[in-house]
Parts: C-alpha cells; sequence; structure tokens
C-alpha cells in the first residue's frame, strides 16, 4: 500500500464506526420552533377536560348554593355541603332534608356496579369463546342479532322493560320493581352485545392451538377456558368491566323508571334531588356528592390504567 492510500484507508476505517453509532444513536428532540403548536393542542385539551372538575370541585367546599353567582375560586371555603349530604336531617334554606340516604346511595351504587361489571365480564367471556371456537348453525345470525340490538336507542325500551319487569316481580319478587337484582339483571342484558363482539375479537387472536395442546394433555373444556384463555385475556376483561362499571355508575334512565322509593335509589337518582323541586337547587351538596361519587372511578382507573391500550388495541386486530 502506498503512502497516498494508507492515510486514506485508516480514515475510512474511523469513519465507519462513527456511522454506526450515529446511526443507532437515538432521535434527538426536535426543536420547540417546529412542534410549539402540539403543545399548545395538548394544553388546550388539558385545560378543557380538568375546567368542569376544577369548577365542581370549587361548588363542592363553596357556601353559594347557586351556580349564577359562584367562581372557580370559592370565596369562602367550607364543608357544610358535605355534612348535608351525611346529616340528613340538618335544615338547609329552610328545607329540611328528610329523605336524604347518601351512604345507602353510594353502597347501592357500588354493589349494582360491582356486580354488573363481574358478571357482564363473566357471561360475556362465555359467550365470546363460544362464538370465536366454536362452529354451530345460527352462529353467524346470532352475532349479527347481539350488534342489532344496540342499534336501537335505549328509551325505545325502556316500556317494555318496565312491563316485564313488573309481571315478573309478581311471580318473582326478588327481581321485581324497585329492587336491586331487578335491576342488575336488567343492565346485564343490555350490555352484553357490544361486549361480547369486543371479547370475540380479542379471543380470535389468541391461537386456537394452545386449545388443542391443552386438549392433548387431558384438560377438559372448562379447564382450557378457565385455565388457558382466561389468562391470556386478562386486559380485554379488565377494560370490559371497567367501562361496564363507570356506564352503571352514570346510568339514570333505566334506574329511574324501576327504582320507586328513596332507600333503593342510585346516586344519580338520589342527587339529582338536590337540584329538583323537592329540596329546591342546591348545587353545593350535589356537587360534593358527585365528587364522592367519583372516587370508586378514578382508583380503579389508576389501578388498572395499563390494561386498557392493550385491552382495546389488540381486540380489533382480527375479528
Amino acid at each position: 500500500m502506498s503512502s497516498l492510500e494508507q492515510p486514506i484507508a485508516q480514515a475510512t476505517a474511523q469513519a465507519v464506526p462513527a456511522a454506526k453509532a450515529k446511526k443507532l444513536s437515538p432521535h434527538k428532540r426536535p426543536p420547540l420552533r417546529d412542534t410549539w403548536w402540539r403543545h399548545l393542542v395538548a394544553w388546550l385539551a388539558i385545560v378543557v377536560s380538568l375546567f368542569p372538575i376544577a369548577y365542581i370541585v370549587s361548588a363542592a367546599f363553596s357556601t353559594n348554593a347557586a351556580l349564577e353567582g359562584s367562581s372557580l375560586i370559592p370565596s369562602h371555603v367550607t364543608l357544610a355541603n358535605f355534612d348535608n349530604l351525611f346529616n340528613g336531617s340538618k335544615a338547609v334554606s329552610e328545607q329540611i332534608f328528610s329523605s336524604v340516604h347518601y351512604w345507602r346511595w353510594y353502597m347501592n351504587t357500588v354493589i349494582v356496579a360491582t356486580v354488573t361489571a363481574l358478571l357482564t365480564v363473566a357471561l360475556g367471556a362465555l359467550a365470546a369463546y363460544a362464538f370465536s371456537r366454536f362452529r354451530f348453525r345460527g352462529r353467524r345470525m346470532g352475532m349479527l342479532f347481539l350488534l342489532l340490538i344496540q342499534m336501537f336507542p335505549q328509551p325505545l325500551a325502556v316500556t317494555a322493560i318496565y312491563l316485564i319487569v313488573l309481571h315478573t316481580g309478581s311471580v318473582f319478587s326478588l327481581i321485581g320493581l324497585n329492587t336491586l337484582l331487578g335491576l342488575i339483571l336488567v343492565y346485564l342484558g343490555g350490555a352484553l352485545g357490544v361486549n361480547t363482539w369486543l371479547l370475540k375479537g380479542f379471543f380470535d387472536t389468541i391461537p386456537s392451538e394452545l386449545d388443542e395442546s391443552a386438549r392433548v394433555d387431558g384438560a377438559s373444556p372448562g379447564q382450557i377456558f378457565w385455565g388457558v384463555v382466561m389468562p391470556l385475556a386478562a386486559p380485554v376483561l379488565i377494560v370490559v368491566g371497567l367501562f361496564s362499571f363507570v356506564a352503571t355508575i352514570n346510568e339514570f334512565l333505566i334506574a329511574s323508571v324501576l327504582l320507586v322509593t328513596p332507600g333503593q335509589f342510585t346516586l344519580p337518582l338520589g342527587l339529582r334531588q338536590f337540584i329538583d323541586q323537592q329540596y329546591s337547587e342546591h348545587w353545593g351538596p350535589f356537587a360534593g356528592g358527585v365528587l364522592l361519587a367519583a372516587i370508586p372511578v378514578v382508583v380503579i382507573f389508576f389501578f388498572l390504567q395499563r390494561y386498557i391500550v392493550s385491552g382495546l388495541t389488540q381486540g380489533s386486530v382480527k375479528g
């Protein structure tokens, strides 16, 4: 090698590792002048999302019972609104809250939402596993029928639901009108359609070879379902349970038709009494009750948030 070629070869040998290192190095953060609009949109979305929550928190600790004169930052902070929730016999503005059972409403809501979520997950998983793994006559029509049921608006079925529960309660009083069990059964019937489709899409992504392998090892169909499929489907099961829990807590229409006495009310029905003609308009206790009602949802979401993305996206890959 000539004296002229030797420095060129050395420079090339040194440049190749440097190029590889540059290629493997992580990307640098783009300058702010190129992405400022993304930050602006993100902050606007955060402000819009947090504004209602901040206003509810302000109203819950404010002495002003009306919303017209309230502000985002209350001038006088008080706990009287929460006291009105828990002490139903206290007089407020010459109104006696004689039928306030906030803790009873709270427990009714938690019981109904929890039982509905658990049974929705169990029954929806059984139906979705059957549609995903088995081939039988009427399978496609059954899935289409479940989907078509969800197309009808909820108020359309209220009259039929009321009559069914009314006549059923005359035979089985435990599932009649003004019973939590009857309300849970109605919620289960309305939630199985869309949840079955969501669960089936996720079950389709689980290889059927796992079922065959477990069957060769001597596992029964029940052992395959509970021991093989259900643990792998944990993300979507948690998503379905969380959505069912939140939807049940927020539901008002069907509960207002089936529940009659204040002692059986759920939170949406009970809290509505603070802003209707029965107690006049007391937005402070209403805001305090709503703020406490959000605690179980926030806690559950905080612990289960890592399952939400995987549970929603994997179920949409194959269906």
